[in-house]
């Protein structure tokens, strides 16, 4: 029987909302202590730490995936990793962003054992790489990110070039091995972390070099496309959250898989509500009145139209918490609530009968309705008093 994974979260020592940097912090300081060829006295340990924690980082480096996980442990990423769940390859990109300058650029050797060929072996350097990713910046009204919304962008990103398929090749032209790598599409050095294995300058990785360029694309295998991509910007979303696009981003050299549409949203604020991660606060003006006799007030919220009950006496600046009348859930977050907080108004332009009735009332003032000014006057005489007595002296 298998033995059961750890958490995530607890492999790596962070809290559940730890931010991206805290994690790469994290695991950057377990890959050094458990790389395999610093500790040559306890290999078979070590590697097995060593990817452990890799795979975490793969996990929750990703927002896609750290969602997943989030949402469904470990059983949701068999889909996230792929039928095989987390493999050499996985590992090999990680360390590529690590240690090779963005990934891809280098591979690693660590001596031998299940580590050979993380970078190399399982991904030869001029096969194909994933495409880099490309961003942009959606704006949406406080509406529009608290119900969701389907937004069509404009994406500019690199795609094959129709012209020569991608190879970069003029027709009629082939590909020659590159002659500063002999064909391997890379050049070694021995380094700290043991052999590594940079992407060859001349062919950038592919082995081989193209007689005559594409005049299309320069030889470069690429051009530069436009397409409409629809995105639907779910509920909840908070202003500088970011959303990713699987699939949508740069092709990738050699025929790679092209990356991802990185969306960033910039929420504009609401005039009625005030967010608090996932609370929405409420400030709503009343009359003394409804303060002092109690009654029934309505209020808006994500949800409708809800009533809330005012109690009589209660007191300016309370504030009464409508449970799940928030912000949506989304991601790892759960639905939030609604926070009312009752501002007394100071009514303007009365009516002659108005003001006969708050004449009348300010009459029949006394400490029972008013217990607080009371006090406070009774604290403002005794206060008088003693600066008397003290002048007195």
């Amino acid at each position: 029987m298998a033995a059961q994974k750890r958490d995530y979260y607890e492999v790596l020592g962070v809290p559940r909302d730890a931010d991206a940097e805290t994690i790469k912090k994290a695991y950057r300081k377990l890959a050094m202590k458990w790389h395999p060829d610093r500790n040559p006295d306890n290999k078979e340990e070590a590697e097995a730490k060593f990817k452990e924690a890799s795979e975490a980082y793969a996990a929750l480096s990703d927002p896609q995936k750290r969602q997943t996980y989030d949402r469904f442990g470990h059983a949701g990423m068999k889909d996230a990793f792929g039928a095989g769940g987390f493999d050499m390859n996985d590992l090999g990109d990680i360390l590529g962003q690590f240690f090779g300058g963005g990934g891809g650029g280098f591979s690693f050797n660590f001596g031998g054992g299940g580590f050979e060929g993380f970078g190399g072996g399982a991904r030869r350097p001029g096969g194909p790489r994933r495409g880099g990713d490309t961003e942009q910046v959606v704006r949406l009204s406080f509406e529009e990110a608290l119900f969701g919304k389907t937004v069509s962008l404009r994406v500019h990103a690199a795609v094959a070039c129709p012209e020569c398929g991608g190879s970069g090749a003029a027709k009629g032209s082939k590909r020659v091995p590159c002659k500063q790598c002999g064909g391997s599409g890379a050049v070694r050095a021995r380094g700290f972390f043991g052999i590594m294995q940079q992407t060859c300058p001349v062919c950038h990785g592919a082995g081989t070099v193209v007689e005559k360029p594409c005049k299309r694309c320069g030889g470069d295998g690429l051009v530069a496309s436009d397409e409409t991509v629809e995105v639907r910007i779910p509920a909840g979303v908070a202003h500088g959250m970011s959303l990713p696009v699987a699939g949508k981003g740069n092709a990738g050299p050699n025929d790679g898989p092209r990356g991802d549409l990185i969306v960033h949203c910039a929420v504009s604020e609401s005039d009625l509500f005030e967010r608090d991660g996932q609370d929405l606060i409420l400030r709503r003006a009343v009359s003394p009145a409804l303060l002092a006799l109690g009654g029934e007030l309505q209020v808006e919220t994500p949800n409708g139209t809800a009533t809330l009950k005012v109690r009589p006496g209660t007191p300016n600046g309370t504030m009464q918490r409508l449970r799940g009348q928030g912000v949506p859930a989304v991601g790892r977050f759960a639905q939030g609530d609604l926070i009312v907080v009752l501002e007394a108004e100071t009514p303007q332009a009365l009516t002659g009968e108005q003001t006969k009735l708050l004449e009348r009332l300010r009459a029949a003032e006394g400490e029972r309705n008013f217990p607080e000014r009371a006090a406070q006057d009774r604290a403002s005489a005794a206060f008088r008093a003693a600066r008397e007595q003290a002048k007195r002296k």
